[in-house]
């Protein structure tokens, strides 16, 4: 049985006055799948994930979800959909449970339901605890435990992670990246955005490099590998953006650093 498709761009495009951000991206993704979409700082990603949700518009070309090209959808789709951005702003005046309750409402759920999976959730993080304390409280990991949750309360069939990993300890990086897997065996699709370069070469089973708004490569880690010939994905990275002065880089830095202390 061949895979669902469950979101395809055909030729999108996308510029901010002149600046022309995307040009052409062309990528169908299919349930089940991982995919890591990486690329430089000012690639394109975060614009392609934007363009997705539908939280900017003015772009060419087409982008279906679903099957449902989302310029004339009725945002519907949006109900299936799980994100969790690079940098939220999160109500820090609310509790977790007043965060989380109101979250699940807006995607459907009954607060009786949004409550009893939210507490459950909070449980296997460890954070049961502080379910009635207020957000503004609690360190940058216990809040990014709280925005994965609130992604998840509605199980959503599409998951959007930018930076998921920001401020776990590695205990909490590994619950992620299994929960990740086997979200991904059930069926679930995961939009997977990260500069930690071995985190996305073991969780992806699918890697998409952005540079300069285009694709530049797409395949399994394996795939890639054997293209480039490099023996890992940060030595893809560099071989694929052109970057290869990081030694040099770090070499006149670290004199600079210790010209300083002679001084």
């Amino acid at each position: 049985m061949e895979p669902q498709k469950i979101l395809s761009l055909v030729n999108v495009s996308k510029s901010f006055g002149n600046k022309q951000v995307l040009s052409g991206i062309n990528l169908d993704v299919y349930e089940g799948q991982i995919i890591g979409y990486i690329g430089p700082n000012g690639a394109g990603k975060s614009t392609t994930v934007k363009l997705i949700l539908g939280l900017i518009e003015g772009y060419s070309g087409m982008i279906e979800i679903f099957g449902e090209n989302i310029q004339k959808s009725d945002y519907t789709y949006k109900k299936r959909i799980g994100y969790v951005p690079e940098t939220a702003e999160l109500y820090e005046n609310l509790t977790a449970f007043e965060f989380l309750i109101f979250t699940g409402e807006m995607y459907g759920l009954t607060s009786e339901k949004a409550e009893e999976k939210a507490f459950s959730l909070m449980k296997e993080f460890g954070l049961e605890g502080a379910f009635h304390q207020r957000l503004s409280s609690f360190s940058k990991g216990m809040k990014q435990k709280v925005l994965i949750i609130s992604s998840l309360l509605h199980d959503p069939d599409l998951l959007f992670y930018d930076e998921p990993l920001s401020g776990l300890d590695a205990n909490s990086v590994m619950v992620i990246k299994e929960i990740l897997a086997k979200l991904a065996e059930q069926g679930k699709t995961i939009f997977y955005s990260s500069h930690i370069m071995d985190v996305v070469e073991k969780i992806s089973n699918r890697i998409v490099l952005l540079v300069n708004g285009e694709v530049v490569a797409d395949g399994s880690f394996e795939e890639l590998k054997q293209q480039s010939q490099e023996g890992s994905l940060e030595g893809i990275f560099n071989q694929l953006t052109g970057f290869t002065e990081h030694e040099e880089i770090a070499e006149r830095f670290v004199q600079t650093v210790s010209e300083g202390k002679r001084l």
